[in-house]
């Protein structure tokens, strides 16, 4: 078995649409594909109808998936989980570690790393937590 990928997937009870147009000014994502639950089940509750069942943004490279979740699940536990950001432009760092503290809270504020680069941590209003590497100056 040869694993291809691990992508992240957010269950964000009822707060998805909420999260990925924050995502989309934060990180630039932009959204590949977004279905409701009334899309793929036309009897679902009236109230679940325009819930997001599955969304996936895309990240630079990388690939973010969420839902809404559903009124049967049970709320999530909180567990110790960080996406890791890898940037080459330090401007472009910091100008989306601020816009995910912005109603979130830096644990780590962008210092020099020991290993060269910039790192900070974040944890956005969501309860995502963020961890930031980048070059301390632009790469061409």
């Amino acid at each position: 078995m040869t694993i291809k990928a691990a992508t992240p997937y957010f269950i964000l009870n009822g707060r998805a649409e909420q999260a990925i147009a924050f995502y989309q000014r934060a990180l630039g994502a932009k959204t590949e594909a977004l279905q409701r639950f009334g899309d793929v089940d036309q009897s679902c509750p009236v109230a679940m109808k325009s819930r997001v069942m599955h969304a996936a943004l895309r990240v630079g490279d990388a690939l973010l998936m969420m839902s809404d979740g559903s009124d049967e699940e049970l709320p999530p536990r909180s567990g110790n989980v960080s996406i890791a950001l890898q940037f080459d432009d330090p401007d472009q760092a910091r100008q989306c570690f601020d816009a995910l503290a912005t109603n979130g809270k830096a644990i780590q504020p962008l210092i020099d790393a020991p290993w060269g680069e910039l790192f900070g941590v974040v944890s956005d209003e969501f309860g995502i937590n963020w961890m930031f590497n980048s070059a301390k100056v632009k790469k061409a």
